[in-house]
């Protein structure tokens, strides 16, 4: 024990006030993690969303509060050692410490808060991360904000040169920031929604896959993406076949031969459409399915038969579900889809080259 007490004493008095500190601080490191463990237990037999979150984003900012409060300790300690030290320093430290873990709190709270809405909330969903982003950006300045004022500095001058580079910054960044303000726009706009089928100007067709910060990447039938910048996908025309709806007419045009009764090939017609809309998965069974004959054809009379299916994907299903099936009952109903013809009348020429013989004796 004597040696013991001589190894303290031949110390310097800072050290040994150093570790006190610093058991200190890890003392109360160990009580955070074990009460957040415990806590962390409890919230994950929970279905709130919130008590998880705030498991999962205090940690850090709670870390920063218990070395802020061991800073205040420490003045103590440093007394009680009667060790020098410039006790506003202590004080400084510790409120740039608490502001900061207040504003990074805020930020994971609200952040994940936006993530969690994203997922039920169309609007979010389209582009969550852009509005992730968005609330960061807005927290972490007000944040760097507020810490330079505990700090004594003058935030108006700040502002003001913030404002110049700003400038200077938009300008080099013009593309960028064009392409993420569209990106806001599409969706605050709501154009196109993750996961709509839509056709672009150029004829390319697919699944709105992510609407990200500069770029809108969409999934083509094949299974290779479209990569477009939002600036040329929000000055673009699109067909959005999910938009106001999913469901969708599928028009299918049919012949059939002038010599038909066309009473008993509307019935027909309307008896296959509406076992398909009826039996088929992609089909849309209370749909008024109806035939329009509007066309009076070389060889044909043509009409179109109106059917209905969940989705614009699907409609090649029916379509093609539907054409078998007419088929198959035209030929046992007797009714003729003719080929494309092109008759002769030899009696009329005939007749046409006798008058012209008469006319000229």
């Amino acid at each position: 024990m004597n040696k013991l007490d001589q190894f303290f004493s031949s110390l310097p008095e800072w050290s040994v006030a150093m570790a006190v500190v610093i058991s200190l601080f890890i003392l109360l490191l160990v009580v955070k993690k074990f009460i957040l463990l415990r806590v962390g237990k409890v919230t994950a037999r929970t279905s709130f969303y919130y008590d998880k979150l705030l498991v999962k984003v205090i940690s850090f900012p709670l870390t920063l509060c218990l070395l802020a409060l061991t800073i205040k300790l420490s003045e103590h300690v440093v007394v009680y050692f009667d060790v020098e030290a410039d006790f506003s320093m202590f004080n400084s430290t510790a409120r740039l410490l608490i502001v900061a873990a207040l504003v990074l709190f805020i930020d994971g709270f609200l952040t994940g808060t936006v993530g969690h809405y994203a997922e039920k909330s169309s609007t979010l969903k389209s582009s969550s991360s852009i509005m992730q982003g968005v609330t960061r950006a807005l927290i972490l300045g007000l944040g760097v904000l507020i810490i330079l004022g505990t700090m004594g500095i003058a935030i108006t001058p700040v502002i003001a040169s913030l404002g110049i580079t700003s400038l200077a910054v938009a300008l080099a960044l013009q593309p960028t920031l064009t392409n993420f303000f569209s990106g806001v726009q599409l969706v605050i706009d709501k154009p196109i929604r993750v996961g709509d089928f839509i056709e672009l100007e150029s004829g390319e067709q697919g699944f709105v896959d992510k609407i990200g910060w500069r770029t809108t990447w969409i999934r083509m039938l094949p299974n290779n993406f479209i990569i477009i910048p939002n600036s040329v996908l929000s000055q673009s025309k699109i067909i959005n076949y999910y938009y106001p709806e999913k469901q969708l007419s599928v028009p299918v045009e049919v012949g059939v031969h002038y010599d038909s009764d066309l009473e008993h090939v509307e019935r027909v017609t309307l008896e296959v459409a509406r076992d398909i809309l009826r039996t088929h998965k992609w089909g849309v069974p209370d749909y008024q399915t109806f035939v329009i004959f509007h066309t009076f054809d070389s060889s044909s009379i043509n009409f179109t038969v109106m059917l209905r299916a969940q989705e614009y994907f699907n409609r090649f299903f029916i379509k093609s579900e539907f054409i078998k099936a007419l088929h198959q009952r035209f030929k046992e109903e007797g009714i003729t889809i003719p080929y494309p013809i092109r008759a002769i009348n030899y009696e009329q020429e005939k007749s046409n080259s006798s008058g012209d013989t008469k006319i000229a004796d």
